[in-house]
This record gives C-alpha cells, sequence and structure tokens, in this order.
C-alpha cells in the first residue's frame, strides 16, 4: 500500500497514545516531564521518517538528487556524468618584430575567462599566430573569430590585444536532467552489441552532444546513419553542429561501433525553418517571448530529423503561454527527408 510520511503533530499523538497506554495513565498534563519525554522521543522519530522520505526518493534514478543520481550513473554509464571541457584554439597577436612571447603567456576575455599560449613565439608586425587553451572549463570559453583577448601581464614591445582566429570546444558540465535521462535510456534499452540505441547512447557520451538519432540501413544494406543536435555549445547556431562537431562524433563511435558495420555515415541535421502567423490577446513584448520559448521547448522535445510537426504541437505550446486566446495559421510541416529538422524561424503576429 501507498505509504504516507505522517506530519510531526501526527508522531507527536501517536507518541503520546502509546505511552498513556502503556502505563494505563490518564491524559498527560500539559509541560509534564512524562509529555516533555515522549514529545521529544516523537521529534526524534519524526526526523527519522524524513530520512527515510528522503532516501526513498534516491533509490531509482528518475528521482535522485546529485549526489545519488551520480552513483547511479557511475554504475550504468561508466564513468558517469560528462565533465566540463576547455576551449582551444589560436590567436594572432602584433607588436615589434621579433619580440619574445613565452610560453603559458595568460590573456583573458571581457568576462574574466583566463588562457594560456601552448608555445613560444616571437611577434611580428604582421599577426602573428599562437595557440591557445582555456584555463577555465566551460562555453563562456568559446569565442567568435574576431573577439579580442587582453595580456594579463603586459610584455614590453607586445601589443596588449590578441585577436581570436578560432576558439571552441569547451562545454559546460552535464546536467542534471541531462545525466538522468542519459541513464534512464541505459536502462530502459539495455546494450545489445550495435542496434540502433547503441549508437545514440554512444552519441550521448560525447561532451556537448545533447540529442541524437540513428537510421539504419539509410545508405544501404549494412549501414548506419547518426545524425545529432549540440543544443548548448552551439546555441547561436540553433544548436547545429558544426563540420569538426561532425568529425569529433565520427572519430569516437569509430572506436565503438561493430567492425561488422559495412559503413557508418555521421551527419548535421538541415536546418527546416519553421514561420506561422498569429494573433494573440492580450498582445505584449513578454507574451511573444513567452509563447517562443515554448514553441522552442516543443521543439527540442517532440523534432525528429525526418519527421513532422503538427499544428496541435504548436498550439497546445502556446496554450501554455500566459494567453487568454489566439488565432494560429500553420499547417503540419513535413520534413522532406531524414536530413532536415525543424526549427523556429520567426512568428509572425498580426495585429
Amino acid at each position: 500500500m501507498p505509504w504516507t510520511t505522517p506530519s510531526l503533530e501526527q508522531v507527536r499523538q501517536q507518541n503520546r497514545d502509546y505511552v498513556t497506554a502503556r502505563l494505563r495513565s490518564g491524559a498527560m498534563v500539559p509541560n509534564s516531564v512524562l509529555r516533555v519525554l515522549a514529545d521529544g522521543n516523537a521529534g526524534l522519530a519524526y526526523l527519522i521518517l524524513l530520512y527515510i522520505d528522503w532516501l526513498s526518493n534516491q533509490l531509482l534514478p528518475d528521482s535522485a538528487e546529485t549526489e545519488w543520481l551520480d552513483r547511479h550513473a557511475q554504475i550504468w554509464i561508466p564513468p558517469g556524468r560528462k565533465v566540463a571541457t576547455f576551449s582551444s584554439g589560436s590567436v594572432t597577436m602584433t607588436g615589434s618584430a621579433g619580440v619574445g612571447v613565452p610560453a603559458f603567456t595568460q590573456l583573458a576575455s571581457s568576462i574574466g575567462v583566463t588562457y594560456q599560449t601552448m608555445r613560444q613565439i616571437q611577434v611580428q608586425a604582421a599577426p602573428t599566430s599562437v595557440e591557445i587553451q582555456a584555463l577555465d572549463a566551460g562555453v563562456q570559453g568559446n569565442l567568435d573569430p574576431g573577439a579580442t583577448l587582453n595580456l594579463v601581464t603586459a610584455l614590453p614591445g607586445v601589443d596588449g590585444t590578441a585577436v581570436v582566429e578560432v576558439l571552441h570546444g569547451g562545454t559546460d558540465e552535464e546536467t542534471d536532467d541531462q545525466l538522468r535521462l542519459r541513464v534512464l535510456q541505459r536502462i530502459q534499452n539495455p546494450p545489445m552489441g550495435g542496434d540502433a540505441d547503441d549508437y545514440v547512447a554512444w552519441t550521448l557520451q560525447v561532451p556537448g552532444v545533447t540529442r541524437a538519432w540513428t537510421y539504419p540501413l539509410e545508405m544501404g544494406m549494412g549501414t548506419v546513419t547518426v545524425r545529432f543536435m549540440m543544443d548548448d555549445v552551439r546555441a547561436d547556431n540553433n544548436g547545429f553542429p558544426t563540420a569538426d562537431d561532425v568529425e569529433m562524433v565520427r572519430v569516437w563511435l569509430n572506436d565503438k561501433r561493430p567492425v561488422a558495420v559495412k559503413d557508418f555515415f555521421v551527419e548535421a541535421p538541415i536546418p527546416f525553418p519553421l514561420t506561422m502567423n498569429l494573433i494573440i490577446v492580450p498582445d505584449s513584448e513578454g507574451l511573444r517571448a513567452e509563447i517562443e520559448a515554448h514553441i522552442r521547448d516543443m521543439l527540442h522535445t517532440k523534432a525528429i530529423p525526418g519527421g513532422t510537426i503538427y499544428k496541435s504541437w504548436v498550439s497546445e505550446a502556446i496554450s501554455e503561454a500566459s494567453v487568454d486566446h489566439f488565432d494560429l495559421t500553420f499547417d503540419d510541416a513535413v520534413m522532406p527527408d531524414n536530413g532536415h529538422l525543424a526549427v523556429l524561424d520567426s512568428i509572425h503576429y498580426d495585429e
């Protein structure tokens, strides 16, 4: 039968009734020694009940908190939680010709992320390239080409600003929700020596990968095609991975896949932009932002490469916002092939 943890007041009353029954005495006098002892004992018992109540949520991964979830992950999907990674790339530096810049010279971004050069160079009047690596892990270390870094300590004859050529690869530590999903997928889809679910599980092990899909036989007999998204690392690109990301996943899967597979392919989905017309009441900028967030969440959950986005799904997402009523103009969006993935492009609001 279901277990319900009693309240402190209920435990106190149960303990008082028990003591009274055992001693065959009358009602306890308030603030009497017997009542104080009974209530004190009830308080200790209540703490134990609260611990048992909390512990029951840790026994299964779908409700476990961080520390216990990590233990489940280490058992089911070792080594467990994906750790944050450090971005790396290169910058160009300028200064007086022939002036040396030592290895491990530190630079910093405008938000305080620190980097270091990986080798010694001699700068020239023209930009001189040098490899760098972030000393702080996470996506905050990724910067777009053309961004600037500043020398932490000034060097004579060296300009204080470096320009980013490429700087990527930093990922944040896996969240509890992301880790929980991987643990549950592992439990619900046990390894089968290289079936479609195994490819999804292997792909999700790669830092930065948040969603993955497998398409057996798409490229012919004995082939497997994998598509994936990196919603956090590539948020500025709607989560669609770059060519470097695709190659990273390809190398990872090549070490995991069965040798009997004739060939396998790793591809980035192709964006399929969605547009829709909408009339909402009441209308405000805040409500529009809320609606857009709900639609994007729906697409993150339900959109798959080659799938269909139904009007009813969009209507349901809009209904979750604080809208009184609305009129939506949108037809079911059918992807042209398995390579395309739906992404929100724009919402046109009619007056």
